[in-house]
């Protein structure tokens, strides 16, 4: 899929467990991981807001396009 998701880097970045964002954003951590592992169908905005400002970054840090070559 173009689409990858790079949750886990800027969770290493701020330092921060998936356990602590999963709480903080009124998931599951399971949930969580489906979208950090890119088998999500789609996400949320106020999801993706709620997830750049706990990680106080830009969609473009959490979500990036690369074409498959």
């Amino acid at each position: 899929m173009p689409i990858i998701v790079n949750i886990d880097v800027m969770l290493a970045k701020r330092k921060m467990q998936s356990k602590e964002l999963a709480e903080r954003l009124g998931i599951t951590p399971a949930n969580l991981s489906i979208l950090k592992t890119g088998k999500a169908k789609g996400i949320r905005f106020d999801t993706l807001e709620a997830i750049c400002q706990i990680l106080d970054c830009q969609p473009g840090d959490i979500l990036e396009y690369r074409p498959e070559v």
